[in-house]
């Protein structure tokens, strides 16, 4: 029988997990928050329309939550195309 112990140190990481995120995660949840919180706010307009049937102004506030969520999603695209853009193209006179 193979011991599972043995296959331990090709699984974890070999940088010891403190618990808590590193500066470069941490970067990116800020980069991704206004996503996070036009997706929340999607969420909480769908959650207020479940047991009942949705009037004209719960129809807005989830169609104004899902244009949100597209605007955010474009941004945080944009954001990140700028970003890969502006890492492969190399400055200078050739």
């Amino acid at each position: 029988m193979k011991s599972i112990a043995a296959l331990q140190a090709a699984v974890t990481a070999a940088v010891p997990f403190d618990g808590e995120p590193s500066d470069a995660e941490l970067d990116a949840i800020e980069v991704e928050t206004p996503l996070i919180l036009a997706e929340v706010a999607l969420l909480d307009a769908q959650i207020m329309t479940i047991d009942r049937a949705p009037s004209e102004l719960d129809e807005r506030r989830i169609r104004r939550a899902r244009r949100r969520v597209l605007a955010a999603r474009r941004d945080l695209a944009n954001l990140t195309a700028a970003a890969a853009t502006d890492a492969t193209v190399s400055g200078g006179a050739a």
